[in-house]
Parts: structure tokens; sequence; C-alpha cells
């Protein structure tokens, strides 16, 4: 018996989530199209590994990203200057051709009282990159999320990726690399914070 998966409304509206068996008679269908013959030994259990791959990787749609922020902490000395996480690695896929992008992220924020776990960041990284995404929507809604629950004096967060729907197909062009930033609050009104900021990133 194939095992499903607990369902849960999709956040485009489109109903409910297909069943683990739904997923994988679609893999199977997208093998037959691709002119394989998913009843060969080798692809048998591919519409399964795939499946559960997809499961994984795009696990961002079941996190709640604010949860990800409530913890904060404001005994931290009275420090108010940059907290910079950089070199997040993470992966992502393109909602365009669905295939993946990977590259590292950059985030830093300006506190206004409260500075969070350092790894909460790279969670909220983690979380949006597990979904389809474009490479600039995946840096302002990292960006949003920070302004809106932590509140800090600004935010900046620069993403560098390679796009394998660009380096694979179309015009095949290996390590191009696209670089996204997102700037709120300070860093975006004080051309010296963005300055700080970007030389805290290219310091080895």
């Amino acid at each position: 018996m194939t095992a499903t998966v607990a369902t849960y409304p999709l956040k485009t509206g489109a109903g409910e989530r297909p069943s683990r068996a739904e997923a994988e008679a679609a893999v199977a269908t997208l093998l037959r199209w691709a002119g394989a013959d998913p009843a060969r030994e080798g692809l048998r259990d591919t519409p399964a590994r795939v499946a559960k791959a997809y499961e994984e990787m795009f696990s961002g749609y079941a996190t709640d990203t604010e949860a990800l922020l409530t913890r904060t902490f404001e005994e931290v000395a009275g420090y108010d200057d940059i907290v910079l996480v950089k070199d997040i690695e993470f992966t992502s896929h393109c909602e365009h051709h669905m295939v993946p992008f990977l590259g590292r992220a950059h985030v830093a924020y300006l506190p206004a009282g409260r500075v969070l776990g350092l790894s909460k960041i790279a969670r909220v990284v983690d979380a949006f990159s597990r979904r389809l995404q474009t490479q600039e929507a995946l840096t302002q809604e990292i960006a949003n999320l920070l302004q809106r629950v932590l509140a800090p004096r600004g935010v900046a967060v620069m993403m560098e990726a390679e796009h394998l729907c660009m380096s694979m197909r179309g015009v095949r062009k290996r390590g191009a690399s696209t670089v996204t930033t997102s700037y709120l609050g300070l860093f975006r009104e004080d051309r010296a914070e963005r300055e700080r900021f970007h030389a805290l990133v290219s310091r080895p």
C-alpha cells in the first residue's frame, strides 16, 4: 500500500493538496511523456523517490516562518550595531522550470533592543528557499519577514546564486552568478550603512 501524506490547503487556493499516490502517478506520467518506461527496473521506484524528495525540497510551504522568529533576546549589553550572518548556503528551485538554483545568502540587521539567535536567520533562509521561487522574490521575502517581525532599525539581504535553468538549458552559460539585494530601514536610507554591510560581506 502506498503511503499518503497529510493534506493541507494549498496557498494558491487551488484546493486540497493531492495525495502521495496522485503525486507518484503524475511522476510516472512525466516519465512516459519523456519517452522512458516507468515499469523497467531502474525506474520502478522513481515516482515514489521523486515524491519523497519533493516533500523534502518543498517543505517550506508547511513552515510558519514568523514562528521561527518568536524567541528573541534583550540582554545584550546594549548592543545595537550590525548583526551579520553571511555565507548561508541555500538551494532553491526556479518557479519557471522547477530546476535548482543554489548559492549563498548574507543577512544583516541593526537591532532595536532585541536580537535573534543566530541559527534563526539561517532557518528563515532555508524555509523560504524550500519553495518554488525567483531569486528576487526570495531575497525580498527574507528581508520583509525580518523587518516585520523583529522591527529592527534596518535589514540588508544579499543573495548570490547560480541558476541551473540557465547553465544546463537555454543559453547554457555555466558559472554565471546572479546577485540580488534588498535594503530596508537605515540600510536603504544611509549609504554609509550599505557600504559597511558590503565591506563586512566581502571580508575574508
